[in-house]
């Protein structure tokens, strides 16, 4: 009796492999978790300590970490760092996220418009990306944040506004690869508009490097933020971020370091952890790549 041949197990499912390279990424994964600590600590936190964000008390000014109830000190008016930190850090965090938002949107319709079409339309949009490229994205941003009322809705847009280059490149690149695709060809022949094959056939193809590109924006943004606020022109007290928790920590390096380093730490984890998951999901959603 012949022996019967065994059955070929299925395949995984795209999304169950991409899971897996994602998860064996171990940098990825360490981003991931920084992440979402440093979120729920940003949103659990302030909720659990016994003062918030404005709170004085000039009798505990320049206290050391681990005084007491205050886990990171305090500053030179007697206020809790860790809820200025984490009240800093729903700030930071949210200006990152928003503008990730808006430079997305923007950067993928200019990419999938001037890559699909092409011609003077497409050579016109990109010729528009490099103009803004060619200043300085630190410049630029100073430069409209000097002319604007300084908010977090502002900052995001300024921040935004200087990083959806990047996006567009990208996508345009992608889009122009697959512009004459089979599948393109024939979505053409059956009639169909040119905004669904855009944006239906074309972009869901696209969608890897625009996650990629996304996690990486709002590493960015949160890089930005810190930076302007430093400088004096992003959020301004007593709303506190990251960056201006810097900029009042400066003239008391020698004396009260922890004043510095707290934010700074928040800010060197949170740009690592996004830049972390970004490399695992570059790696994850690239079919060739083997991380074994």
């Amino acid at each position: 009796m012949t022996d019967m041949p065994r059955p070929v197990p299925a395949a995984a499912p795209p999304r169950n492999r991409t899971l897996r390279r994602f998860l064996r990424h171990r940098l990825a994964v360490v981003g991931l978790v920084i992440i979402v600590v440093l979120t729920l600590a940003c949103i659990v936190g302030p909720w659990l300590l016994p003062y918030d964000q404005l709170y004085i008390d000039l009798r505990a000014r320049f206290a050391p970490p681990m005084t007491g109830a205050h886990i990171f000190g305090t500053d030179p008016l007697g206020r809790d760092i860790a809820a200025r930190l984490f009240m800093a850090g729903r700030v930071s965090l949210m200006v990152g996220f928003m503008a990730m938002v808006i430079s997305t949107v923007v950067g993928t319709v200019v990419g999938v418009v001037a890559g699909y079409h092409g011609g003077r339309l497409g050579v016109a949009l990109m010729r528009i990306v490099d103009g803004f490229l060619s200043f300085p994205a630190i410049f630029l941003l100073l430069t409209l944040a000097a002319f604007v009322k300084p908010s977090p809705f502002m900052i995001t847009v300024i921040i935004a506004v200087t990083s959806w280059m990047q996006v567009a490149r990208v996508v345009e690149a992608e889009v122009r690869s697959l512009r004459d695709r089979d599948f393109i060809l024939a979505a053409r022949m059956l009639g169909l508009s040119s905004s669904h094959i855009m944006f239906r056939e074309m972009l869901p193809n696209v969608a890897g490097p625009i996650i990629v590109s996304a996690t990486l924006t709002i590493a960015n943004a949160i890089l930005l933020e810190a930076y302007i606020s430093f400088l004096g022109y992003g959020i301004q007290p007593p709303l506190p971020s990251w960056g201006n928790m810097l900029n009042g920590a400066q003239q008391y390096l020698a004396t009260a370091p922890w004043l510095a380093i707290v934010p700074g730490v928040a800010i060197t984890l949170a740009v690592t952890g996004f830049n972390f998951v970004g490399d695992g999901l570059r790696d994850a959603l690239d079919a060739r790549s083997d991380l074994s």
